[in-house]
């Protein structure tokens, strides 16, 4: 079995439907989202739609949170904060409720799902080093627990950390692997991202895409947005 774990569409219709399509032609039917589905971009509803159209799970994020009114941005930056009074004013109705009934963590059969981390789920914690992956370790017993919320892939053990394209997940092993960003890559790479978890061979593949990202800047810059924003996407930042 082939399942498809997504994180941080924020609300990049083109990058989203470039991952739908690559699991439509490989006929990956089951595909998780941890959440950020909105802020950002410029196509929030129709990312949603998809979303709940194709993830057979989806997880809260703190930018969904945010845009629903359920936190104040007191602690988002300036880019941030604008990007979600924007989403607030567009998200539908029909959406606004789906974005706010999402879980915060989900568990499915060996595989723990959370947005920023395990350890805390609703404080947005960030997971950004070895040491901080080591505390989080203590706090679920899955054998995976997939997260998100910074935008840059990496995979933790207790003992190592892996940027590695494709590994084998050894068994007895555990692991926290951040999945990286469909919409808004931070690791210097544009491509969208994220990962394959192929249970037969045990293995996990990190798949990147490109996309039309001029497009989606256009767009952002045409929504009203930060300029900031529009940029950042061509460039993986």
């Amino acid at each position: 079995m082939q399942i498809a774990i997504i994180s941080d569409v924020h609300a990049n219709l083109e990058a989203l439907q470039t991952v739908f399509e690559y699991t439509r032609q490989h006929d990956i039917e089951t595909v998780f989202c941890l959440g950020d589905s909105v802020g950002y971009g410029p196509n929030p509803n129709e990312c949603v739609t998809l979303i709940k159209e194709h993830c057979t799970h989806v997880i809260m994020g703190n930018h969904d949170y945010a845009a629903v009114g359920l936190a104040n941005t007191e602690f988002f930056n300036i880019n941030a904060k604008s990007a979600i009074a924007w989403t607030r004013n567009q998200l539908t109705t029909e959406n606004t409720n789906f974005l706010k009934k999402l879980p915060f963590t989900t568990v499915y059969e060996h595989l723990l799902l959370t947005h920023a981390s395990p350890k805390s789920p609703s404080s947005w914690e960030y997971v950004l080093t070895h040491q901080a992956a080591l505390k989080q370790f203590k706090v679920f017993k899955q054998n995976i627990c997939f997260i998100g919320h910074s935008h840059v892939p990496i995979i933790y053990t207790p003992s190592a950390y892996f940027t590695d394209k494709k590994i084998i997940l050894e068994r007895g092993e555990s692991y926290i692997v951040n999945v990286g960003s469909v919409g808004q890559p931070r690791d210097g790479d544009p491509r969208t991202c994220f990962v394959l978890l192929d249970t037969e061979t045990n293995s996990l593949e990190y798949i990147r895409l490109k996309y039309d990202t001029r497009k989606t800047s256009e767009k952002i810059k045409n929504a009203g947005l930060p300029s900031y924003l529009a940029d950042r996407i061509l460039y993986g930042q």
